[in-house]
């Protein structure tokens, strides 16, 4: 081997240090790119040449070579934001994202959540890819493959008919009784007291619902619900149509302790005072909520009368009702189990679809196709694709997981490169000078 094989030595470490420092300077130029994965160099010697002395054959290496450019997938850290949308993985997961111009015809895979609804109402990231996901069934459940995620941003969702009533107050024991009871067209003087709440039909249409008490005994009550019988089949307009009646009676101390002749504390057998569950509430009568509009002809009302009898006026402390009418949507978020979760006017939310996460085997060798993604390669493996709680991941929202690049240990490694470029040229310059002796001998 000649003097002039070292030069060829030199000119591989210049070579293998300049993409060395080529991957530095890309790491650090993306110190501040979201969902960014640094890099790092591995380099490997290259064959080495027999060469033969007294001591027997030795082998003299012939420089270096890179072997490869890693991926490195270490957890980056959060940066909270007020972006609904913004979406962090934690694990090793990936979001899987596809080309809304080529059909969606293959997947890439994604870090950076920094995603966003479209006008069109699909859930894209900046370069306008499309977030797969998966549809929901009636119970939650996802169904079918996957697709874009998309939201109808003029969906309505459906009315949902008021079924229970949570009713708190206090009748004042010292009412006078009325024995003649409840009278309908004289509600005010056939009753101590009332209370009324909106309700909800199938359709979404409001009613207004009355509930009226009259003490007909000491610590004894009936209760009388009403609506306007222009509302039901067969009423007339401006008259009150009975659509629930029964009785309460109290104890000695002021406690409700039957509805409708049903025991709150005890049952047939049951020597304990414990409270009964689930607890007897009062039932609007079968068949009377028929309402004129076309709505749902068997709805009945629940009412939870947790009512007490003290010597304090009457009063509602709360009431409250489980219908509510039907909405238009109004925000879109996504939950921490990657729900798109659609928000709407009538304050009901509803799980519109579900985004995934995809696992590979060996992320290091997914190969970079820019923006802040990856595809698919022979030696990544294929995707293991599953929802939060599958072992692909975890979601955070309001997150953006940053760049992984530590800039301390970059600028270290930068100084050992260039440290090791500067030695391999000082390896060109000594053996040029070598070879300046060699050509001297003839002179």
């Amino acid at each position: 081997m000649g003097v002039s094989s070292a030069l060829y030595s030199g000119v591989s470490g210049l070579n293998a240090n300049a993409n060395a420092m080529s991957v530095l300077g890309d790491n650090l130029a993306n110190a501040n790119t979201v969902g960014f994965k640094s890099s790092r160099t591995i380099f490997g010697d290259l064959l080495s040449s027999q060469v033969s002395g007294s001591g027997g054959t030795s082998q003299v290496g012939r420089g270096v070579g890179l072997s490869t450019v890693d991926t490195i997938f270490s957890q980056g850290t959060f940066e909270n934001t007020e972006t609904n949308t913004d979406l962090a993985v934690e694990g090793a997961g990936f979001f899987i994202v596809s080309d809304p111009s080529t059909g969606n015809a293959s997947n890439n895979y994604t870090r950076a959540g920094a995603f966003r609804f479209n006008a069109e109402g699909f859930l894209v990231n900046p370069e306008g890819y499309n977030i797969m996901g998966y549809q929901l069934d009636v119970n939650g459940n996802t169904v079918g493959d996957l697709t874009p995620v998309w939201a109808n941003t003029q969906s309505f969702t459906p009315a949902g008919p008021t079924t229970n009533i949570n009713l708190s107050t206090n009748l004042d024991s010292d009412s006078i009784a009325i024995a003649a009871g409840f009278d309908p067209l004289d509600p005010a003087g056939s009753s101590n007291y009332a209370t009324s709440i909106q309700v909800f039909d199938s359709l979404g249409s409001t009613h207004l619902m009355t509930t009226y008490f009259t003490k007909t005994a000491d610590q004894a009550w009936d209760w009388n619900t009403v609506v306007d019988g222009g509302e039901v089949t067969g009423g007339t307009s401006g008259v009150l149509e009975i659509v629930g009646s029964g009785a309460l009676v109290f104890d000695a101390s002021g406690d409700l302790i039957t509805i409708d002749g049903v025991d709150l504390y005890t049952v047939p057998g049951d020597t304990s005072s414990d409270p009964v569950f689930p607890r007897p509430t009062a039932t609007t009568t079968a068949g009377t909520l028929d309402w004129i509009n076309g709505a749902i002809q068997t709805q009945q009302v629940s009412i939870d009368m947790q009512t007490s009898q003290y010597a304090s006026p009457s009063v509602v402390v709360s009431q409250e009702q489980d219908g509510f009418g039907t909405g238009t949507l109004v925000k879109l978020s996504v939950d921490e189990l990657g729900n798109v979760i659609g928000n709407f006017s009538n304050g009901t939310p509803r799980e519109l679809m579900r985004i995934p996460l995809a696992k590979f085997t060996n992320p290091s060798a997914l190969n970079k196709i820019g923006s802040n993604m990856y595809a698919q390669s022979t030696s990544s493996g294929v995707p293991v694709i599953g929802t939060v709680g599958s072992g692909v991941g975890n979601i955070f929202t309001n997150a953006l997981e940053l760049s992984n690049v530590d800039m301390a240990q970059e600028f270290v490694k930068m100084i050992t490169t260039q440290r090791g470029f500067s030695a391999n040229s000082k390896t060109i310059t000594t053996t040029d000078e070598m070879l300046a002796e060699v050509i001297n001998l003839k002179r």
